[in-house]
This record gives C-alpha cells, structure tokens and sequence, in this order.
C-alpha cells in the first residue's frame, strides 16, 4: 500500500491555532459564574458554551484540513462533516454539565477534562472518516495514544481552567484548551497515512474543498464574533457593576439581624438563617450547607464561609468543615482528635475534629 506525501500550510496552521484561541476563550468565560445563576439561566450558558467549545474544535480541525495538501483531489461527505461537529458539541456539553450542575471537585475535574478529550478524538476521527477518493490509514495504536494525549491536556486544561475561576485561570485554561485540540490533532495526523481511496459514494454527496471552505469561514466568523462579545465583557472593570446586578447579589436579610446564607433550591437562590444551619462541608470550590434534614449546595468556598461567619460563631474543625456550637448534642474525644454529634440534624451524624482544631473546639464547646 503506497502512502501519499503531505504538507501543511503554515498559515493555515496558525489559523486554526486562533480558532482554537477564541473558541476555547468564548467557552470558557461564557461559563464563569454560571454555577450561581437559576438552573435556566445555566443550562441556556452551559448550551452556547458548549456549541463554542465544540464548533471550535470542528472548525480548527478543518481549517487545518483545508490547509494540508496532498498530490489528489479528495472530497467530504457532507453528513459525516456534520456529524463529527455534533458528536463534538455534545460531548464538551456533557463536559460542562458535569462542571456546572454537580459539586464541583477532584472528580468532576478529571471527567469532564476525559470527556473534553474524548470529543476531541471523537470529531477528529469521525471527521476524517468522511474523506472521498482518500483514505486515512489508522491502527489501534494510533487511537490510543491519541486518546491519551488529548485526555490528559484536556483534564489539565479544565483543572487550570476551573481552579479559581479568575480571569487569569480562565486565559490560561484558553490558552491549554487550544494547545489541546491543536496538539491532538497533529499528532493524530502525523501517525495517519492516506492512500488513495475509490470510494466516492458515501452517506451524502461528495462536497469539495471548496464547499467546506465556505462552512468553516461561517463558523470562524461566528466563533470570532462571540470571541469580541465575550471579551468585551471580560475585560470590564468589575466595579461597574449595575445597581440591579449589585441588588440581585445582595443577600436578603437574616431573622437574626445579619445577612444569610445563599443556597440553591429548584433554580432560584435562597438565603438560610445562620442560626439555622448545623455545619457546612467544603465540596470543591463551593460547599453543602446541613440545613435540618436537608444538604444544600452553597456558593461559596469553605474559606469564604469561615471568613463570612466567624461573627456568627460558626468555627472550623476540620480543613473541611465549619460547624455551629449550638448545634453540637455530643462530643467524643480519641486521643488528639474528636468527633461532633448532630443528632437533631436529620442530613448530619457526625463531624471529624482535627489536632490542630481541638482547643478552639473545645473551648467554643465549654470543655
């Protein structure tokens, strides 16, 4: 089987580095603070993210496509195209609804990043499946070492990405998402021989080069438009926020005088009263307030809670858990560390105390 040479134009290279730049940045900020809004709100942000991070990796592929060059013409069956662009956006979509309705943590991290991943091999592989009169020449090798190597950027990419949640971290996440979907799909090239191919007919008709072209210029103008609209709003001072933004994020107020607890409920953002709430438990980024028999997701971080409600006489007894006194039926000591007891608290049993938290424990306990 003789393999066909090929080349790439650089241009057309740099290109679809940029795609990827502005698909993974538009994705990526369209996203930050999204798991704060009402569920419709999100599900609307995690859809346009979703078709942004997809769309751009289906559009840096075949910008890339359009500028290799081999010594035959050769042809793309059109629903195949289409399909590898759809597997790609429902993929990345599945990506961010882990992301952005679940907890967010170590785990979710690393299966969202493997399933970014995935659909980055999945619209390459599916795309280059739909070439006419050439024909891609892959072993089983070839798909895994290209799984790998986009799972383990991607997960890198998403955890950077996903950290802080800062414009720093989502420009750096931009920048290893881009260098992920590039990365993967020269490497994938390079491990593909194409040799000629008689299979014209397929599961539509025969589209050129040119045609594709078109396609690809329409999706790049659009990713470049959300791109501007996205950066317009990211690079705006956070102090010029409006007054019914700055009303909305303002807590209502608590029975106890001071401001509540937010959580989410059915879509809509509640505020607890702080002596209401029995402890609260870092999860990721964000943590689970115990409120009765209830687990409530709250947006703010452990660090955030413990600093907001140390007037309210909530403590930290563990890296992971701030509790109320008041709440505490039982306490158990062993030896260097302890446990607290909530048996009035339907959806909490009991709290681990750490060494270096025992005295401030204790004393808050009366022991």
């Amino acid at each position: 089987m003789e393999l066909l040479d090929l080349t790439h134009n650089p241009w057309l290279v740099l290109a679809s580095f940029a795609v990827a730049l502005m698909a993974g940045f538009t994705g990526l900020s369209l996203t930050q603070g999204a798991s704060r809004r009402p569920v419709a709100q999100r599900k609307l942000l995690v859809a346009l993210a979703a078709v942004a991070l997809g769309g751009g990796i289906w559009s840096m592929h075949f910008v890339a496509m359009l500028g290799m060059q081999l010594p035959i013409l050769f042809y793309y069956d059109p629903l195949i195209t289409l399909i590898s662009a759809l597997a790609a956006i429902l993929v990345v979509g599945l990506a961010l609804l882990v992301l952005h309705f679940r907890p967010r943590g170590l785990r979710e991290i690393v299966i969202a990043g493997a399933l970014v991943g995935t659909g980055i091999v999945l619209m390459h592989f599916i795309g280059m499946a739909g070439m006419r009169l050439c024909r891609p020449v892959n072993g089983a090798f070839d798909y895994a070492l290209a799984l790998v190597a986009a799972i383990v950027l991607s997960i890198v990419a998403i955890w950077v990405a996903y950290d802080t949640r800062s414009k720093r971290s989502i420009l750096i996440g931009t920048i290893g998402f881009a260098a992920a979907v590039v990365s993967v799909h020269f490497v994938a090239i390079a491990l593909t021989g194409f040799t000629i191919g008689n299979d014209i007919g397929g599961a539509g008709p025969a589209m050129s080069k040119e045609i594709l072209a078109m396609g690809v210029t329409v999706a790049a103008f659009v990713i470049c438009g959300a791109f501007l609209l996205s950066g317009v709003s990211f690079i705006e001072p956070e102090a010029e926020e409006t007054a019914a933004d700055l009303a909305l994020a303002t807590p209502a107020p608590d029975p106890d005088g001071a401001a509540g607890i937010p959580y989410e409920k059915d879509g809509h953002t509640h505020f607890a009263a702080r002596s209401q709430v029995a402890a609260i438990r870092a999860e990721g980024h964000y943590t689970v307030l115990y409120l009765g028999d209830e687990k409530l997701f709250c947006p703010w971080s452990i660090s955030e809670a413990e600093k907001r409600l140390a007037s309210a006489g909530m403590l930290r007894c563990h890296r992971s858990y701030l509790i109320a006194p008041a709440h505490v039926t039982r306490f158990e000591r062993h030896k260097d560390t302890g446990t607290c007891y909530f048996e009035e608290t339907g959806a909490l049993t009991k709290v681990p105390v750490s060494r270096s938290r025992m005295a401030e424990v204790r004393e808050a306990l009366g022991l």
